[in-house]
């Protein structure tokens, strides 16, 4: 029995795992509060008052931009299964778990909201699994990319007191291109080749599917950079901006707190501070937020509400002719 299999058998394990889990939590919560009580609040919702309508506007484009994008990502694991969904029911779905994925994590999002509404659509767990598990490999894989490249020919200024410099930025940078090419390459040379993995049959798609996925989830992700970079009215470079947000979207999936709620601002803050004035950071930041995450959560409500809608009828329709038979 190995290690692993054999702290889990004790019966205190859990336990201290929980333990150590909610230790967690708590520092990070108490670093941020820390954090929250230096800065002056009446000054951020200032600055959050003074961005220009042009500039909200030119940030809410970027933002539809990225989540109509995004809300596409279904569509190659539709064309991998050849399943009998609509384009557009498919995109409805990608939609809705991704606004929902942002703001209550991916468990409930990403995962839980499309079990439910596929499931509730026709489509049976395995599909669904490959569905999934296809749209998240295609957003991992644009970030890899994007931030390979951006740490290593782009590297951010980090702040004077930090320790480290651009090289270890570089070398971090050069690694995960390697990896992406390394998938590439996997696609060119083992086209159609099946992988078992825990039961479940993974085909590799072809090099034109993953030069598809790459290129799909480097537009987004250089999309939502964007949308924060806008907001800041060009105070930083773009490559810096874009650079942050990546650094902070590993934050936010390593925390595992919802919506990366003060992880985002906190990386921000600690990465940017010495360039802009925390004040203007948080208020270009809670503008982000409002665009990003809030309001396409609400539309995403309503359309969730429709599609369960639909369900029912038309699993009420499959009843009644079922009964007529």
């Amino acid at each position: 029995m190995s290690a692993s299999l054999a702290l889990t058998h004790r019966p205190w394990w859990p336990w201290a795992r929980r333990v150590a889990i909610w230790a967690f939590f708590g520092a990070i919560a108490w670093l941020l509060l820390k954090q929250a009580r230096t800065i002056d609040w009446a000054e951020v919702f200032a600055a959050l008052r003074a961005l220009p309508g042009t500039t909200l506007l030119a940030a809410g484009a970027l933002a539809a931009a990225s989540f109509g994008l995004y809300s596409t990502y279904d569509l190659l694991g539709r064309h991998l299964t050849k399943h009998r969904l609509g384009a557009g029911t498919v995109v409805g779905v990608t939609f809705i778990s991704y606004a929902f994925n942002l703001n209550f994590g991916s468990l409930v999002g990403g995962v839980a909201f499309r079990y439910r509404l596929y499931s509730r659509l026709g489509l049976g767990n395995e599909t669904i699994t490959r569905v999934l598990g296809f749209s998240m490999l295609t957003n991992w894989l644009g970030y890899l990319v994007v931030a390979g490249a951006a740490f290593c020919f782009w590297p951010m200024a980090l702040p004077p007191d930090w320790k480290i410099d651009g090289g270890g930025l570089r070398m971090l940078g050069a690694v995960l291109l390697m990896v992406s090419l390394a998938y590439l390459a996997l696609c060119a040379f083992s086209d159609g080749h099946v992988w078992r993995v825990r039961g479940h049959a993974l085909r590799t798609p072809s090099l034109p599917m993953a030069l598809l996925q790459l290129a799909m989830s480097c537009v987004n992700w250089s999309l939502i950079g964007g949308v924060i970079w806008v907001l800041l009215q060009g105070e930083v470079g773009y490559p810096q901006v874009l650079a942050v947000l990546l650094v902070a979207a590993v934050a936010g999936v390593v925390t595992h707190v919802p919506a990366g709620l003060g992880v985002l601002e906190a990386v921000f803050v600690a990465l940017l501070a010495h360039e802009v004035p925390s004040t203007r950071l948080l208020g270009a930041l809670l503008a982000y937020r409002a665009l990003y995450y809030l309001l396409p959560l609400a539309v995403a409500l309503v359309a969730y509400l429709v599609t369960e809608a639909r369900a029912r009828r038309l699993r009420a329709d499959v009843g009644n002719n079922h009964n007529k038979r």
